[in-house]
């Protein structure tokens, strides 16, 4: 008897069958869109070791780069829907050494590989994304919910179950072309310095991360280790997202997989981030000298949620957390560590 397939996975299904020209539900289609990709793309991030171990969830791999831009509270104030709150005690409880006054907008550039439901033998084509994420968002406005607002993305042109599965959410949703292609991020010069840039298709929205990593451990010329460690982007990327409210999404960022031998470790950088995206209400900006991460984890997720049963959601890597599947019925489990391009 095959696996039961619960109402989230329902949900996922409802965007997939609704695209169903680019989904893979026979052998046949599956050999010939992995065919066709492999013709002009060639990705370098691992396959998705979790597929098995949760068959009934959308599982995938997810190589981002993540980075912290400390930008003016009353600036983020500005930018988040009034009728939501800011958590500011909950970020200073894992970052008290953050500035004053300012606020951790996040930007998450980042590649999803080998995304798949694996009981319904579904798996979709690679896509990038790129946008700006606003994280310890009072959504149900108790005062200890953090949630992180994801309002618009630049998503790969042509790939229409991600930009018709973000769109969904109210997400403003731009089809966008990426260099590189296929992967998180493409090297220069010395083979250190890395980037990852999106344009529009339709607009004049664009942004590019270009970063080289941080000493480890930290050399002479460093006067400190990264500002922030790896438990504050487990946080942040573990809240979950919503664009309009109307409903979440809840996806699990596994930091400890089978996916981290040591060549695979999550590399902590600097750099510079440009951009002309949404909601920046100013024009074009240039930020420099930001701080983050370059790292791949398997992901679970959790599709079109209602947000007010993510109310105190124990998922976000904080002190004495665990995370838990919740709806999908299977139990936690534990693993061994990260991957990266």
């Amino acid at each position: 008897m095959p696996p039961p397939i619960s109402l989230v996975h329902i949900s996922i299904l409802v965007v997939l069958v609704a695209c169903s020209a680019l989904l893979h539900t026979s052998s046949s289609s599956r050999s010939t869109s992995v065919a066709q990709q492999a013709q002009t793309c060639v990705s370098h991030d691992l396959a998705n070791p979790i597929a098995s171990l949760f068959p009934n969830n959308a599982t995938g791999v997810l190589n981002a780069t993540l980075a912290i831009v400390p930008i003016p509270l009353e600036t983020a104030r500005r930018l988040i829907p009034h009728q939501y709150g800011i958590l500011e005690h909950a970020y200073r409880a894992v970052m008290p050494d953050f500035p004053e006054g300012m606020y951790p907008l996040l930007v998450q550039a980042a590649h999803d590989h080998d995304v798949q439901l694996k009981a319904l033998d579904i798996r979709l084509d690679d896509f990038s994304r790129i946008g700006l994420e606003f994280p310890f968002v009072d959504l149900l406005n108790d005062g200890y919910s953090s949630f992180r607002w994801a309002p618009a993305q630049l998503i790969s042109a042509g790939h229409d179950i991600a930009l018709q599965g973000s769109a969904a959410y109210g997400t403003r949703v731009s089809p966008a072309t990426f260099d590189p292609a296929c992967d998180a991020y493409q090297r220069h010069g010395d083979d250190t310095t890395t980037s990852f840039s999106a344009k529009s298709a339709d607009s004049s929205s664009y942004a590019e991360i270009r970063v080289s990593p941080l000493p480890s451990p930290p050399s002479a010329t460093t006067s400190s280790p990264p500002p922030y460690s790896l438990d504050v982007f487990k946080n942040i990327t573990n809240q979950p997202t919503f664009a309009n409210g109307s409903s979440c999404d809840n996806m699990i960022r596994l930091f400890n997989t089978s996916m981290s031998p040591v060549y695979h470790a999550p590399v902590f950088v600097r750099g510079s981030v440009r951009a002309n995206l949404a909601p920046l209400e100013d024009g074009p900006v240039e930020w420099t000298g930001v701080y983050g991460v370059q790292v791949a984890t398997p992901f679970i997720e959790n599709n079109y949620l209602d947000c007010g049963a993510m109310r105190g959601y124990r998922g976000t890597g904080g002190e004495g957390d665990s995370w838990g599947i919740g709806s999908t019925g299977s139990s936690s489990s534990v693993f061994n560590a990260n991957d990266g391009f």
